[in-house]
């Protein structure tokens, strides 16, 4: 989920564009009430939330290995491996499938508008 949302905020600086607030906002409440819904106590759910905030923006800082210009996109390797161990390594199979669905995603997000690209993101099919 936040390898989705952090590839909908890169579109959207590299567009141009400031990312939405409040779809940062929802995003978070939602985990939060589901934290919440599971049982979790007031102190669990702080913490849990800091870790996943802080998950979001290592994600999001890293995600990209190199910035080859404005509308190419290409996935850090070792931030993949750091958060999905079991793919294990680069030339794996799964890894390559894992790889190409996120670099399809980037491009098809990339290629819609602005406005329409949350509710587009939702019905992308790889």
């Amino acid at each position: 989920m936040f390898i989705h949302f952090s590839i909908l905020m890169i579109i959207t600086k590299k567009k141009g564009n400031k990312f939405d607030q409040d779809l940062y906002d929802n995003l978070f409440h939602n985990i939060e009430n589901n934290l919440r819904e599971l049982g979790f106590g007031d102190v669990s759910v702080n913490k849990k939330m800091k870790e996943f905030n802080k998950v979001l923006y290592d994600i999001l800082l890293k995600i990209e290995s190199v910035k080859i210009g404005k509308e190419k996109f290409n996935i850090n390797d070792k931030l993949v491996l750091k958060y999905f161990d079991q793919l294990k390594d680069p030339k794996n199979t799964k890894f390559v499938e894992f790889k190409s669905y996120f670099l399809s995603f980037f491009n098809f997000c990339f290629e819609i508008s602005l406005n329409n690209m949350i509710r587009e993101a939702i019905n992308f099919k790889y």
